[in-house]
């Protein structure tokens, strides 16, 4: 399949090959996306239909829990790993309508991402961009804006939306990776992960796997789901904020649901710790 190539495509990025941000910002309704990322997408949501829901679920999520840690928990730092492109309610915008003096640092390794997340530098001096691998966290916590522009001597949100599945290699060193972001944490920090959730029997393994396959066969890395138990190790000796682990649309829902969730609902999970 050949493509034309957009003049104004940023250095480094390749628009024959499907790119997780920009097939998520398709899903949301974006157009920062190529055409092999809208047929990715096609794709997945035939091994799994309703991931359009799965999607918006997400990003609603997202939205509910930035209005929790700023309002409730009184939060103005944010450290938004995996971030994926600007789209609509995007972290800074929620947190900064409610907390306006908050400060938010995106970080993803995506360089369609880095040209959008630059930009935000323009007219927002409370938001900084790095472009880094969030599974190399030393290079991350080290690095200077994210040391300068957050005050590590105060409470700070770590969110980690849809990221943590994406990585290749042994299903637990995830774990390993928060638990050096979360000791770098000062007191009364937040986390917050959303993440591919296998439910075992309770839920449908066979619609997982064949997305799961979906993944790994086309054209952009494969994604790994984890089980509860699996998902909880990443905040080990941090304490869950009601209503704990659970799928993304009952985690504090705007109302009540008046329907049964599609398979692709029911495949994310998330939660919000406290660090003591």
């Amino acid at each position: 399949m050949s493509f034309n190539v957009d003049p104004n495509t940023p250095v480094g990025v390749d628009p024959s090959r499907a790119s997780v941000a920009r097939i998520y910002d398709y899903a949301l309704g974006g157009s920062t996306n190529y055409e092999i990322d809208r047929k990715t997408f096609s794709q997945l949501n035939e091994a799994m239909p309703g991931l359009w829901d799965a999607a918006t679920e997400n990003r609603a999520y997202l939205i509910r829990v930035c209005r929790f840690l700023a309002t409730h928990a009184g939060i103005t730092q944010y450290l938004d790993c995996g971030s994926g492109l600007p789209t609509s309610e995007n972290v800074h915008q929620v947190v900064q309508r409610l907390q306006p003096d908050s400060k938010v640092v995106y970080v993803d390794n995506d360089p369609v991402v880095a040209a959008h997340g630059r930009a935000l530098l323009q007219d927002n001096d409370r938001t900084r961009f790095v472009a880094g691998d969030i599974f190399d966290q030393a290079s991350v916590l080290e690095n200077e804006v994210v040391q300068t522009h957050l005050n590590w001597t105060k409470p700070i949100a770590l969110l980690f939306f849809l990221a943590l599945h994406h990585y290749q290699g042994d299903r637990h060193r995830p774990a390993e990776i928060m638990r050096d972001y979360v000791d770098a944490l000062p007191s009364g920090s937040y986390v917050a992960i959303s993440h591919f959730y296998d439910a075992g029997p309770e839920g449908d393994p066979e619609a997982l796997r064949a997305l799961q396959e979906a993944v790994a066969n086309g054209a952009m890395n494969g994604v790994t789901a984890r089980t509860r138990e699996e998902i909880l190790e990443m905040v080990d000796g941090l304490d869950l904020i009601e209503p704990g682990f659970v799928e993304v649309r009952n985690w504090w829902s705007d109302g009540p649901q008046l329907t049964a969730p599609s398979n692709a609902q029911r495949i994310i999970a998330g939660l919000v710790a406290h660090k003591p």
